[in-house]
């Protein structure tokens, strides 16, 4: 398909890039001129010279099991995010959000969550099927501290399990074997003022949702029939 791209400043960095554009439309691209490759990091001693090795207490906060601290924050979460990965490494991160205490804990290494009915894309669990890694990013609202978890997911239609879970599900429910659970630092919650509602855009400046999907239909070449 062919259309017009408009390059803003120099074009020269953009290494290795592809562009493209439907029939009849304009992409515009505006490059950075003060980027090239060799400001990139590329191996894990450049980047510990840079950053610094961390405190010992950052690194031993992580434990292996659900304790009674982080099975009282699950019962007030109503939100986590969840990224999964394929077997070739793609990632995907989707929110899941349900009433306080909808993530349920089987015992202290063992978590389940239900699955909501959506639009059958199912990236998620599709992602599970080929690669069992997850990490779980768990909020509640209004506060700044944020819990991580890691394991390894597995998918199940235990009607056991999933009758335990209020509201109406898809017939599938998520098992997570917990390796890893830590408390992560406030620092971006606090610095993106995420819970402060004097910070938000006005309603009026938000982007319009609708528009943004049609958009994204048109340039994967969609046309929608009525």
């Amino acid at each position: 398909m062919y259309g017009i791209l408009h390059f803003v400043d120099n074009c020269s960095h953009l290494l290795g890039a592809k562009f493209f554009a439907l029939e009849g439309s304009t992409v515009t691209v505006t490059t950075d001129r003060k980027y090239s490759n060799d400001a990139r990091i590329t191996s894990k001693d450049e980047l510990r010279e840079l950053i610094g090795m961390p405190h010992e207490a950052v690194v031993k906060k992580t434990i292996d099991r659900i304790d009674a601290h982080v099975r009282h924050y699950l019962t007030l979460c109503p939100l986590f995010l969840l990224a999964t990965s394929d077997s070739q490494g793609r990632c995907d991160v989707s929110p899941r959000g349900d009433g306080p205490g909808f993530v349920r804990v089987l015992d202290e290494r063992t978590l389940f969550y239900p699955e909501r009915t959506g639009n059958r894309r199912v990236d998620s669990l599709m992602n599970m099927l080929d690669n069992p890694q997850v990490g779980m990013l768990l909020l509640i609202p209004g506060l700044q501290e944020v819990v991580r978890i890691n394991g390894r997911a597995e998918l199940t239609k235990s009607e056991e399990l999933l009758q335990g879970s209020a509201g109406k599900h898809s017939g599938i429910g998520v098992v997570v074997r917990v390796e890893e659970v830590f408390v992560h630092c406030p620092r971006a919650l606090k610095f993106s003022g995420i819970w402060n509602a004097g910070s938000w855009p006005d309603k009026e400046a938000l982007p319009s949702i609708a528009d943004m999907f049609r958009a994204h239909l048109q340039i994967s070449g969609y046309v929608h029939e009525e």
